[in-house]
């Protein structure tokens, strides 16, 4: 009896050493920058202040006293990478997630950053959701307005891919920068981020 006891202990802990072992497989090389409420103290806000605050799971933000985006910037720069996001918008909803911002105090496709766009309602619709902004168009055309929706963003030399919600939208080959900051705007419209991962390639 006291063998059996013994050998079922001893399976049980390799099963469980087996299976912390898949799941940091399964995480290896990937950072949270934002996991629910945690990981506010991975970003400063440059542009136009407004209310970015951890509240009911997510890092979010609706309301602005500036003019202009207010944009969330990582602490640290990234070159190639890998990064899935979960986000919320509403169908009125202005915002972005930007990569390889070249310059953190002022993040945007001006000065070089490339930004996924988050905008169903932008007047030039071959730039809505989906899109990289000014680099590649979105086609056919992808809501996010009123759900939670995901970005996987793969950029790798001059190769930039995005998905959403599984499905690519965009897809380029392009030079312009290639290393910088993580961004992420509010400029109109409620926007929640709850899952933000980066894996660096």
């Amino acid at each position: 009896m006291k063998r059996a006891i013994a050998s079922a202990m001893v399976m049980l802990v390799i099963a469980m050493t087996v299976g912390g072992c898949a799941s940091n497989q399964q995480t290896q090389g990937w950072v949270a920058l934002i996991d629910g409420n945690d990981g506010m103290d991975n970003w400063y806000v440059t542009g136009s202040a407004a209310n970015w605050r951890a509240e009911g799971g997510a890092i979010q933000a609706d309301k602005t006293t500036g003019k202009g985006a207010s944009v969330l910037v990582s602490k640290r720069a990234f070159k190639d990478l890998e990064l899935y996001v979960e986000f919320w918008a509403s169908d009125d909803t202005n915002s972005g997630v930007y990569i390889r911002a070249p310059n953190p105090k002022l993040v945007n496709t001006a000065s070089g950053a490339y930004e996924v766009q988050i905008w169903d309602q932008n007047p030039n619709q071959k730039y809505s959701t989906g899109s990289l902004v000014n680099v590649t168009a979105v086609d056919p055309i992808y809501k996010a307005g009123g759900r939670w929706n995901t970005f996987e963003i793969y950029a790798k030399g001059t190769q930039i891919t995005v998905k959403m919600n599984g499905v690519v939208t965009a897809s380029i080959q392009d030079a312009k920068t290639h290393e910088g900051r993580i961004g992420l705007q509010f400029n109109g419209g409620p926007i929640k981020f709850r899952k933000l991962r980066v894996k660096e390639l």
